[in-house]
């Protein structure tokens, strides 16, 4: 059991989001336990779902019926009976009932027009875990191969990593596409799938990949659409503030997982090896997971983006809302940097005057270039930025 850097609120009601097998019923379990003041409904048991669908106002009645000592109520996967939010509003508004509701997809809610119970619950969000829970069972180059779901660190073999990151795909297909119904014609987004892995850290080309797949660029994009409501991954914005040199501006797609990407491109037999560019994508992928991670568990209201101009001159991360000034990294999975890793970085000087400038690598020493862009350890760097956010604390492991 890990624990997580996490906080929930105690004495308010709340959505907690995050993709199947991130831990979130453990942790609730973890944090509630047993008790006559805790009520729990897991919607993906299909019986109980489809009680509560066909007559839901049995939800209500089961609650009542427990009397004054209950405290909390639980339910697993919300999303799978949208219905019965109305009956959450009513009794958080007329019994003062506490409620924690979690979900794996967003898209039913929205489909549905659920207004997330109009601020009576806060919203929080799960992922994988992050090198600071993990402490000293962290690898680097397990996590860039295999993720940080947290059944992975309970497998023994690399058989079984692989076993579980493939029946994890597999599942997605079934349970969140094939089952809810989310595309009328699955072989398409089947096929979509390892393209979009493939392109994961990558500028997406709406119009090749509909062309490699038989469709139309709108239905792409709709397919990223549905990607981001399951939880999957998130868009990267290119950035939105002009500069002297021209800029791209379509968007980057980072998926949620690093071993969930592995496995969707059908490279789990294939380890990753240092120096390699499928090694520093892999790398430039779970530096970014990490810091969103980190940043959204320490409630900070930040935003993520890139940049690329025409000429191709990258930078990998720029994060606006963390400090007074614009944060620019670069990100390089080399053990060694020196003053040809600072050579894009150094063109954007004197377009942000103010902005704060890093090369995050696997370099133990820290350096500084033109007085300006500081080099450290990817490491020391995200202590460095989570410093910023304020330091997170361990959840608490039982409330009662």
């Amino acid at each position: 059991m890990f624990n997580r850097i996490f906080n929930l609120p105690k004495t308010h009601s709340f959505f907690l989001f995050g993709p199947r097998g991130c831990g979130k019923s453990t942790l609730l379990r973890t944090l509630f336990g047993t008790s006559e003041k805790v009520l729990w409904f897991d919607l993906l048991d299909p019986q109980l779902e489809d009680r509560f669908a066909t007559v839901p106002e049995e939800f209500k009645n089961e609650i009542l019926a427990r009397g004054k000592a209950l405290e909390w109520v639980i339910v697993d996967e919300v999303q799978k009976c949208p219905k019965l939010l109305n009956y959450v509003h009513q009794l958080i508004e007329e019994n003062h009932l506490k409620f924690a509701l979690t979900g794996s997809s967003a898209r039913r809610l929205k489909q549905k027009g659920v207004n997330l119970l109009a601020g009576r619950a806060f919203i929080r969000n799960l992922f994988p875990l992050t090198h600071v829970e993990l402490e000293k069972h962290f690898s680097l180059d397990q996590a860039l191969q295999w993720g940080s779901l947290p059944e992975i660190y309970s497998l023994n073999t690399e058989a079984e990593k692989k076993d579980y990151l493939r029946a994890y795909t597999l599942y997605y297909v079934k349970n969140e596409i094939q089952n809810e119904q989310w595309v009328r014609k699955l072989d398409p987004f089947r096929r979509f799938l390892p393209i979009a892995a493939q392109m994961n850290t990558e500028i997406i080309n709406y119009s090749n990949i509909a062309k490699d797949i038989g469709v139309d660029v709108t239905t792409i994009q709709s397919y990223y659409k549905i990607l981001e409501d399951t939880l999957l991954g998130f868009e990267l914005p290119s950035y939105s503030k002009s500069v002297r040199k021209q800029q791209r501006k379509a968007s980057k797609f980072y998926f949620f997982d690093t071993g969930v990407v592995q496995a969707l491109k059908k490279s789990l037999d294939f380890p990753l090896q240092p120096g390699t560019s499928e090694y520093g994508k892999s790398f430039e992928h779970w530096i970014i997971l990490e810091i969103q991670r980190l940043g959204t568990y320490a409630q900070k209201d930040i935003s993520l983006s890139y940049l690329r101009t025409k000429d191709d001159a990258e930078i990998d991360l720029i994060i606006e809302g963390l400090r007074k000034n614009t944060v620019f990294i670069e990100i390089k999975s080399k053990k060694k940097v020196d003053e040809r890793d600072v050579a894009t970085l150094s063109h954007f000087l004197k377009d942000f005057p103010d902005g704060e400038f890093y090369i995050f690598s696997q370099d133990p020493t820290a350096k500084m270039y033109h007085n300006k862009i500081k080099a450290l350890h990817w490491k020391d760097g995200i202590e460095e930025l989570s410093a910023s956010a304020s330091r997170f604390q361990r959840q608490p492991l039982n409330w009662y």
